[in-house]
Parts: structure tokens; C-alpha cells; sequence
């Protein structure tokens, strides 16, 4: 299942590293090649509303299955794509269908015993933030063999691939919710309104993956025109993120232990040291490495704590508690590499350490201002457990019984 996530959303950054080469070859400016980031954020976020809930409606390994085939199309659209007008609804496509990576990551908590809930998810989000970080180096790599196209080809057989292997590997599972489809998407928005833990740690997503998507969004241009690297080298600068990977697991744990409230400070203490790193990057190679890797283990450090503390809120509606928290996460991450390929092409570097800096402290004051007055995260509030109670007065999250 690791696996499995981490080659679903990978499809999400093969673009990353390739952005200065596929603008060349299309005749696209920094600010519009940055769009197919983009593109395949909203998709991301529109896939999380409108197909992740199918996870607590349907069988979830045909859903999976159908994900992974009608990702492998999408990115083979990509790679066929003879300009930017057929590129970014492609790249909007494969968004949409890459939420399999989401699908799989509910389906490990509820698979998983209560006790071990946080160490298992953070080991299939180990795989996910290793998909990410590999998906970049692979993609620089693979571009230098060939073209740019090339990483889609191979991707989009890979996705082909994964659906054989998952029809065989995993168990069948279905939830029963009582929902209609309709309802279900709808219930997507009740739980954000009912459940105060969901609304701070979906802002929290937002703040923490914006200011992630400044980064990598625009990291290529800086590479590219200032340092004048290769696609390959870009590519291995993905690799300065490893340390996010390994704290993933380490994120869980102390979520296990309740140590959500500390671990949320000390992530975004890192977000916010780690742009001074980066805007130094615009003159230091190291000290870019420094920064990449601080912000890396803040941001996917925060977001295995907030995942761990929304999934202790309704077992029977995972997907759908994922599908909100994502759909802000996303949305961040979308606004975040507009306003970078934006803020690059006007002010360049250090425009884009402006704002992602912004994202950061933001999402830091927050924690220090709002998170210490809430109740203790991870537990319905009192309203809701007890509208949970009675099915007929929460009809959205009843369980049919």
C-alpha cells in the first residue's frame, strides 16, 4: 500500500523539475508553465471532493483499480500534449484521478488496530512523501534520456501496471454509510462545519502545503536560469527532501502518544526558520539544500500529525474526513504555486521567499494563537459525538444501523 501511494502521487510532481524544459519546448513563459502545477492541484482538490467519498460508498479495490486505469490514460494524454491548451487539461485529469493515493491512506487506518493507527498511516505516508520526492529526481533523469515526454509515457505504463497488482493484492472492503451519493458529497461539508479539530487542521494543511508549493513550484526556474543546472541535477534536489519522509513515521508515533500539540509547534517553528535558509539559497547552493530540507520535514511532519488527528474523529467516514481536510490542503498548495510562477516572473527569487514565508508564518500563528484554545484535538466535539449517538438527528454520518 506504501508503494502503491507513493507511485499515485508521484504523477503530481514529475512536472516539478520539468517545468523550464516542457515551456521550451511548448513556448510557454515561466507564469503559464507554472499553471500545469497548478492544474493538477485543482484537479487534485476536485477529485477529493467528488471521488473520494466514493471510498466509504463503494467497494473500495474497484475503485482503486478504475483510479489507477483512468490515471494511466490521463498521463499518457499528457504525453502526447502537442501544446499548453491540451497540456493542462491533462494535467487536470491526471490530478483528479491521482486521489487513489488518498484512497489508500483512510483504507491503512481502518485496517489498522486503533493503537497502531498513527505508526500505520505514517508508514504509508512515508511511501506517499517518498513518491514525491523521488518523482522529481526520476523525472529529471528520465527527461535527459529522451524528452520531457518520455516521463509521462512511463508513468502513465506504471499507473497500468499498479491496477493489475492491486486487483490481486488487497482484501475487499466495502463501508456501509446508509448515504446516497448526493449525501455523502454533501456530508463532506457537515463534517467541516460540525468538527472544530477538522476545520484547525484543515487550515493548517492549507497554510503547510502552500507554502510547500512555493517552493517546488518555482525552486526549477531558480536551478534552470540562475545556477544553470540540468534537468537531471534539478531533478536530484528532491532528494534534499528525504528527512520529510523519515518523519513521517517519527510524526505518527507521537501522535499515537498524544503529542499532536507539540509536534504541531515544532513543524511550524520549522516552516517559518526554513525561509530564511531558502532566501539565502538564492545565493548559496547549501544553504538552499538547508532550507529545502527544514521545510520538507516541517510540512510533512505537520501533515502526518493533522491526518492522525482527524482519523480519531468517525471511523465510518475516513474517506470523507480525508476528502475535507485534502480538499483545503489542496486548495493551499494551488494558491500557493499561482502565486509563486507569478511572483517569480515579476520579482523573481526573492518574491517567492516573500510569500512563502507569509504562508509560513501565518500557519504558525495560528498554532500559537488559535490551537492552544482549542479543545484536545482528536476527539469529536461534544455536539457531534453526541449527534452521533442519534442516527436520526445525524443523518449524514449514519451507519445504516
Amino acid at each position: 500500500m506504501a508503494v502503491a501511494t507513493g507511485l499515485a502521487v508521484a504523477n503530481n510532481y514529475y512536472a516539478q523539475p520539468l517545468l523550464p524544459a516542457i515551456g521550451r519546448d511548448l513556448h510557454l513563459r515561466p507564469g503559464v508553465a507554472g499553471l500545469i502545477v497548478t492544474a493538477a492541484q485543482v484537479g487534485y482538490a476536485l477529485g477529493l471532493m467528488f471521488l473520494l467519498p466514493l471510498g466509504d460508498l463503494v467497494e473500495r479495490r474497484r475503485l482503486m483499480v478504475l483510479l489507477a486505469l483512468g490515471t494511466g490514460a490521463a498521463l499518457v494524454w499528457m504525453g502526447v500534449a502537442p501544446n499548453g491548451a491540451v497540456l493542462l487539461p491533462a494535467a487536470l485529469a491526471v490530478g483528479a484521478m491521482s486521489v487513489l493515493a488518498q484512497v489508500l491512506v483512510p483504507f491503512s487506518a481502518s485496517l489498522a488496530p486503533e493503537h497502531e493507527r498513527g505508526r500505520v498511516v505514517g508508514m504509508v505516508m512515508s511511501g506517499l512523501l517518498i513518491g514525491i520526492l523521488l518523482a522529481r529526481t526520476v523525472a529529471g533523469y528520465l527527461a535527459e534520456t529522451g524528452s520531457w515526454r518520455v516521463v509521462y509515457f512511463a508513468a502513465g505504463a506504471a499507473m497500468l501496471a499498479q491496477a493489475v497488482v492491486l486487483q490481486r493484492q488487497l482484501p475487499t472492503w466495502r463501508e456501509e454509510p446508509g448515504l446516497t451519493y448526493p449525501r455523502l458529497v454533501a456530508s463532506v461539508v457537515a463534517l467541516l462545519r460540525r468538527e472544530p479539530v477538522l476545520r484547525l487542521r484543515g487550515v493548517y494543511g492549507l497554510l503547510s502545503f502552500g507554502t510547500f508549493s512555493v517552493l517546488w513550484t518555482s525552486v526549477a526556474f531558480l536551478l534552470a536560469h540562475h545556477y544553470r543546472y540540468s534537468t537531471g541535477t534539478i531533478g536530484l534536489f528532491g532528494l534534499a527532501g528525504a528527512a520529510g519522509a523519515v518523519t513521517a513515521t517519527a510524526a505518527g508515533r507521537l501522535s499515537d502518544r498524544g503529542g499532536a500539540p507539540r509536534s504541531t509547534l515544532v513543524t511550524n517553528v520549522a516552516l517559518v526558520v526554513s525561509w530564511a535558509a531558502l532566501w539565502a539559497g538564492g545565493r548559496s547552493v547549501a544553504a538552499l539544500v538547508v532550507g529545502i530540507v527544514v521545510l520538507d520535514v516541517g510540512s510533512q511532519g505537520l501533515h502526518i500529525t493533522n491526518q492522525g488527528e482527524i482519523y480519531r474523529l468517525h471511523a465510518e467516514a475516513r474517506s470523507r474526513l480525508t476528502a475535507a481536510y485534502m480538499v483545503m490542503f489542496f486548495i493551499g498548495g494551488a494558491t500557493g504555486s499561482v502565486l509563486s510562477a507569478t511572483l517569480y516572473e515579476v520579482w523573481g527569487w526573492n518574491g517567492v521567499c516573500l510569500v512563502g514565508a507569509a504562508y509560513a508564518v501565518a500557519s504558525l500563528t495560528v498554532a500559537l494563537v488559535v490551537g492552544v484554545g482549542q479543545h484536545q484535538p482528536g476527539r469529536p466535539a461534544p455536539a457531534t459525538a453526541d449527534a452521533l449517538r442519534s442516527p436520526a438527528r445525524s443523518p449524514e454520518f449514519s451507519d445504516g444501523g
